[in-house]
């Protein structure tokens, strides 16, 4: 089994030594190294780089914001700190996960395996071209989306709503056409420039508005109209 190789920084000698505990307990994580300085961190990680990081963002020297943002090859990160108000700039980073101290093994361990599950689908992509879940950034938090659970998307300018067959709902900032690259292109097509619609989930065409499964009816427009040809052929 291939374990995904962490480093953790932080300048609390005790936050670390939890940290090596909580990895330790979790088959899929191997940690390689640990640093309370952040500046020597960041050296090795440069000559060095990692799949994971446990970055602490309150340190010293420099944030671990500005420690992340240095690095020339960027791995995961999952940001831990003692303060509520830097949620934003690691979501803005892109970052897995955002851990409060103190931290709960089983708050640990939720946000280690959202890093296991990305890793995995990364690879996923990589090699066999075959899309199962979604990967997007909601609320400051990385969530996953099986596809097969995609009703829907709906555009809005900079956001996008993903409706969920079970009737939930979820935004995320990014684009439609960024959405649309990354879902299977066997089980969904665009029929409007603000909606895209799983196949499964058109029971019926009429008066050139799709049908779905949950009743609702979502238009077709001229540049996408070939859909209703296609739609009946599948």
């Amino acid at each position: 089994m291939e374990k995904l190789k962490c480093i953790a920084i932080d300048d609390e000698p005790l936050a670390l030594a939890l940290i090596k505990t909580y990895v330790d307990a979790i088959a899929q994580l191997q940690l390689i190294n640990t640093f309370e300085d952040a500046i020597a961190a960041a050296e090795y990680l440069n000559q060095f780089p990692v799949d994971l990081l446990f970055l602490d963002i309150n340190m010293p020297d420099i944030t671990g914001i500005d420690l992340f943002k240095s690095l020339t090859v960027k791995p995961m990160v999952i940001f831990t700190t003692a303060y509520k108000n830097f949620a934003f700039e690691g979501f803005e980073l892109n970052a897995i996960d955002y851990l409060l101290k103190p931290i709960d093994y089983i708050r640990f361990k939720k946000a280690a395996q959202k890093a296991i599950d990305y890793h995995q689908y990364q690879k996923q992509k990589e090699t066999e071209n075959i899309i199962e879940c979604l990967f997007v950034y909601t609320e400051y938090k990385l969530v996953k989306i099986e596809t097969k659970d995609i009703a829907y998307l709906e555009s809005l300018e900079d956001y996008v709503k993903i409706h969920l067959t079970n009737g939930k709902m979820i935004i995320t900032l990014t684009t439609l056409k960024k959405l649309i690259d990354k879902l299977p292109i066997a089980k969904f097509r665009r029929i409007h420039r603000s909606f895209v619609v799983a196949i499964k989930e058109v029971q019926a065409i009429t008066n050139r508005k799709a049908q779905l499964s949950n009743g609702l009816k979502l238009p077709i427009s001229d540049t996408y109209v070939s859909f209703i040809e296609e739609w009946k052929n599948s």
